[in-house]
């Protein structure tokens, strides 16, 4: 389990509920060199919410009903059980390891014959007993009245509010339409992050999607619904003190990180998310957000997605436009695709022009930007989805560590789209590191050919450069086919450099 901590602690800081189950030594083996017998609740315990060792085996089903209960109440978050090898064994196979003599005739033996025979018994009672494998209910903190009421009147009063958006909005229990038709009938400006990406569905009137920091600097009334002030929002800073701000987690630490320093809430309401925004525009009857300030948001995204899309007759040093591929991947996508995000600075650059079609459609890592997330997110998604068109959209660094999942892909007859922007370099580095070093060491990769490598485990390969980048959107669609044939699809695309995120410091 210990090559499982870096997805644990992804999970933790994208508040997903996740059951990690491992094995262990023997309970009578524990700590007497057995093969990797080592303290593994330790390692977890910093990183999951609940950790514990099922010892006997009529334990299993409670432990694991508790354990599925807290990694979903509250903040979610990961939990581990951990299971010794004779709590899964059968009865007669752990009776003939466990290493009693028949028919002892010293003293010493039958006193050990005598602990054994006890400890088996206690292993295996109760074992057949029905036990409730029901789900416990979930827990989860609401705001109260008068919290509601007094957001109400903020709103009412406000010229002009925004909502910035976060993952823990499109937890349950509160289904996501009710929260997509409840922002719609408020009518504020939203800005979608994490998770919530796609909530609002394709298009909408009350989504904007660029020039957020501008937005926050005129706005009036900010609310803060599972957003939070760490490094996506520069810490607070970019939230001004004569703003109104509303703060709305789960979790009483990111409801309040930073406001010691930056800012500061003008009410702070630890509650489940999509149920305290419902609450609140079902308080609300009659509003009517001003229709100038959501004009000058559209009028502001309009802009700047014009000039994004001119920017693909832009031509690169070398290979492909990046921004051009990503516009004719945005053209061809499906109503029901799912989009996981898996990368640095061809995914930041996606995350400005690929539009998730519905809430649920976006997968990121959160908050830690783990890489190699994509291959399990994928897997995971089109498992849960099979009806849904399924990409990857991969960096050439991260695709590094998930490329070998293509061979689980075609084992499992699950297949995934992969469009793997290929700049030979850990660009989101370098494009800082450079400016700052001048030096680009250890950023260097080369433009390998990974559409060889897919089609080696099994799967479809295709090569987009600029030898062929008339038939780019011809490609896109074959590849499409392919994938609707059932076969896993990975379009290796070679691009070059652009300044569309230049001076983007990921810290």
């Amino acid at each position: 389990v210990t090559n499982t901590v870096t997805a644990v602690k992804n999970a933790q800081m994208a508040e997903s509920p996740l059951l990690l189950i491992g094995g262990a030594a023997a309970t009578l083996l524990k700590g007497r060199g057995a093969l990797q017998d080592i303290d593994q609740l330790s390692l977890f315990r910093p990183l999951c919410k609940f950790c514990a060792t099922v010892s006997t085996v009529r334990d299993i089903v409670p432990t694991l009903r508790k354990a599925l209960q807290i990694a979903q109440s509250g903040t979610p978050g990961p939990v581990f059980v951990e299971f010794p090898i004779d709590v899964l064994y059968p009865y007669q196979l752990v009776k003939k390891e466990i290493g009693m003599k028949t028919g002892p005739s010293g003293l010493v033996q039958r006193i050990i014959n005598w602990y054994l025979e006890n400890h088996l018994s206690n292993l295996f009672a109760g074992a057949w007993e029905d036990r409730n494998p029901g789900p416990l209910p979930v827990e989860f903190p609401r705001a109260s009245s008068s919290q509601v009421q007094k957001c109400i009147e903020l709103i009412s009063r406000a010229k002009k509010p925004v909502i910035l958006l976060g993952s823990q909005a499109t937890l349950p229990p509160t289904p996501v339409e009710d929260l997509r038709k409840a922002l719609e009938t408020l009518g504020v400006p939203c800005f979608l992050g994490g998770m919530s990406r796609g909530l609002l569905g394709h298009r909408s009137n009350i989504q904007a999607r660029q020039k957020r920091r501008e937005a926050l600097k005129e706005a009036d009334l900010i609310i803060l619904a599972g957003a939070v002030c760490d490094f996506r929002l520069g810490y607070g800073r970019v939230l001004p003190r004569r703003s109104k701000i509303v703060s709305v987690n789960r979790d009483n630490k990111q409801l309040l990180k930073n406001s010691d320093m930056f800012w500061k809430p003008t009410l702070a309401v630890q509650s489940d998310v999509a149920s305290f925004l419902v609450a609140v525009v079902g308080g609300l009857k009659g509003y009517k957000c001003d229709s100038e300030w959501v004009k000058l948001l559209q009028s502001r995204d309009l802009e700047t997605e014009k000039a994004n899309l001119a920017r693909c007759s832009e031509v690169t040093d070398v290979h492909l436009n990046p921004i051009k591929v990503l516009h004719a991947v945005e053209d061809i996508l499906s109503d029901d695709a799912i989009l996981v995000a898996d990368g640095g600075d061809f995914v930041a650059t996606a995350s400005y022009i690929l539009r998730p079609r519905g809430p649920l459609r976006w997968l990121d890592p959160g908050a830690f930007g783990t890489l190699g997330v994509g291959g399990g997110f994928a897997l995971g998604a089109k498992l849960c989805r099979p009806e849904s068109d399924v990409w990857i959209v991969y960096g050439d660094g991260s695709l590094g560590y998930s490329l070998v999942e293509f061979d689980t892909y075609k084992r499992h007859q699950t297949p995934i789209l992969a469009l793997v922007g290929n700049d030979a370099s850990w660009m989101q580095i370098e494009r800082e590191q450079v400016p700052i070093f001048g030096s680009s060491v250890a950023c260097k990769l080369q433009y390998c050919e990974y559409d060889v490598c897919a089609q080696g485990l099994g799967g479809r390969g295709l090569r987009l450069d600029r030898t062929n980048e008339d038939q780019l959107e011809a490609l896109l669609r074959k590849a499409v086919e392919e994938y609707r044939q059932g076969n896993s699809v990975l379009i290796n695309v070679l691009i070059g450099k652009t300044n569309f995120r230049e001076g983007s410091i990921s810290v």
